[in-house]
């Protein structure tokens, strides 16, 4: 087992970086948080990666915020809003105190200008689905925005809490251009981008004038001078610097470290009160092998998820016995959980009837052809669960043919047709976000890469994302879950949990779990 005292040469080097930071910082309130990996930029258009939208929540506001039961709408820059009867015209009312880190007042014009710059294809911008069908954005007056869509979006509320939805300050845009998220970035947030090193830290200074942190906090405004997100590679260099210290905050410990960090009287450990990002492989269920629901079901049954969770994380993780984590908004509740979770007697069965029969090696043929799907996935993390389910599925014959790719690579080949199955990991924060993302027709070959095309799937998630009422959206998606949950087009593997450690001069913090990002707007990170 690894341990903190297994340190390398580069692990030593972060370390003795982190340490270098606390003398230039000493006269202000500095806080160090320490993350695995750095954003490739900060722009809320351009980036889909964590690293971004962790710092993202805190340099920057959305129009809504989300409260810790991940399910709870709360106001951000917009202080409320109404919705036409027909679902097409939302109006916010603004704040009308807020500001720019630079000073410049922010109005309804900067929101209008925000999605102009995220629906413009020049822009590149990514995931615009999360907008809905836009129709346009208007400023009605300074401090009032009318959001008008073509068509209903139910989940557009849930969608303004994401940071793909931050309003930013389009004159820096202009002025800054393609070093726009790289050279600098203008938010609202309680915190002001001073400077971003790339690989190695980015350092956030108090924005002074905040005031309109969302009322989920005690406090509506930043308690530190100076944040600086840290990049430190090596795992155990995180756990021994917070262990020692010499760092304040991260929620990237490993599962081996945990009960210490419980156990360690100076830190504190908060775990996330909802937290939605699941493990899972998929199928591309028009594969050959792939194509019989029976052996799709066969290789589920095999699959032992208690043993999985608790050899990679220690028993923290919750086994999935479900495609979405049960306490999401709108999960149907109602599935058949028999189908996933280990029977190899049923498995066996299962691949009998299909026609795959045992030879003498074990393994199994049909028509010649031996049963050895092929499955891709990102080395690093996944290696361990990629093995641990290859060694199942032997039990029933299956010889699952392992290929992993480094993460610049895999996304290209996961892109492809070339595999049969491949493991995954994804954040949501609502049934109909992990739906609509994942099982539409149209989002062939990715993310959709089990190649689900059913036409009553589309039309239920059109009823479930044009629903006008509760009832509608989340009998709609219940009956998605439903369908695609019997097909078994995936092994769930395990829902992950959140944890966030502060270390001895912190305050506790309660961790947060939108889109992964544990410190969210990071106003109760307070000294003691």
């Amino acid at each position: 087992m690894r341990t903190t005292a297994r340190l390398g040469l580069a692990a030593l080097t972060a370390l003795s970086g982190i340490a270098t930071l606390a003398p230039a910082a000493s006269a202000q309130k500095t806080v160090t948080i320490i993350r695995e990996i750095d954003t490739d930029r900060y722009d809320p258009h351009r980036s889909t990666a964590r690293s971004n939208a962790e710092v993202m929540y805190m340099v920057g506001d959305t129009m809504v915020a989300l409260d810790y039961d991940m399910k709870t709408l709360k106001p951000n820059l917009a202080a409320s809003w109404t919705v036409s009867p027909d679902g097409l015209v939302y109006t916010f009312k603004l704040r009308p105190d807020v500001t720019f880190c630079s000073g410049k007042k922010m109005t309804a014009k900067d929101v209008v200008a925000t999605y102009e710059r995220w629906m413009d294809p020049e822009t590149k911008g990514l995931v615009k689905w999360r907008m809905g069908d836009l129709d346009k954005v208007t400023a009605v007056d300074d401090v009032t925005v009318e959001y008008k869509l073509k068509k209903p979006f139910s989940e557009l509320l849930y969608q303004m809490t994401q940071y793909f939805h931050t309003i930013i300050n389009v004159d820096q845009v202009k002025q800054l251009g393609a070093d726009y998220g790289i050279k600098g970035f203008d938010g609202t947030g309680p915190f002001c981008m001073q400077s971003w090193t790339p690989r190695d830290q980015t350092v956030l200074t108090r924005h002074a004038a905040y005031k309109w942190g969302p009322p989920i906090y005690a406090s509506q405004s930043a308690q530190v001078d100076r944040v600086i997100w840290k990049v430190v590679p090596e795992e155990n260099t995180r756990v021994t610097a917070l262990q020692s210290g010499q760092a304040d905050a991260s929620q990237y410990v490993p599962y081996w470290s945990l009960k210490d960090l419980m156990a360690n009287k100076q830190l504190s450990v908060s775990r996330a009160q909802n937290y939605f990002w699941t493990f899972f492989i998929g199928f591309k269920i028009d594969r050959e092998l792939m194509r019989d629901e029976k052996v799709r079901r066969a290789m589920n049954l095999a699959v032992d998820q208690r043993a999985i969770t608790e050899a990679v994380t220690f028993g923290f993780a919750m086994p999935a016995d479900t495609m979405l984590m049960p306490s999401v908004l709108d999960f149907n509740s109602n599935v058949d959980r028999k189908i996933y979770g280990e029977s190899i007697s049923e498995a066996e069965k299962l691949l009998d009837e299909a026609g795959w029969k045992k030879g003498a090696d074990g393994f199994r043929y049909k028509d010649g052809k031996k049963l050895a799907p092929v499955i891709y996935g990102i080395a690093g993390f996944f290696k361990e669960i990629a093995e641990a389910v290859q060694g199942d599925l032997r039990k029933i014959g299956v010889d699952l043919q392992i290929q992993l790719f480094d993460s610049t690579v895999a996304w290209g080949k996961l892109a492809t047709q070339e595999f049969d199955a491949f493991g995954m990991s994804f954040p949501y924060v609502s049934a109909g976000d992990a739906l609509n993302l994942y099982f539409r027709s149209a989002n062939t070959p990715t993310p959709n890469r089990m190649n689900w095309k059913d036409k009553e799937t589309d039309e239920l998630l059109d009823r479930g994302s044009q629903a006008l009422d509760d009832k509608t959206r989340s009998e709609a998606y219940a009956r998605v879950q439903a369908k695609v949950h019997d097909a078994a087009v995936w092994i769930p593997l395990y829902h992950e949990p959140l944890h966030l450690v502060a270390g001895p001069k912190l305050k506790p913090m309660q961790a947060h779990g939108n889109y992964g990002c544990a410190l969210y707007k990071g106003l109760d990170i307070a000294l003691k």
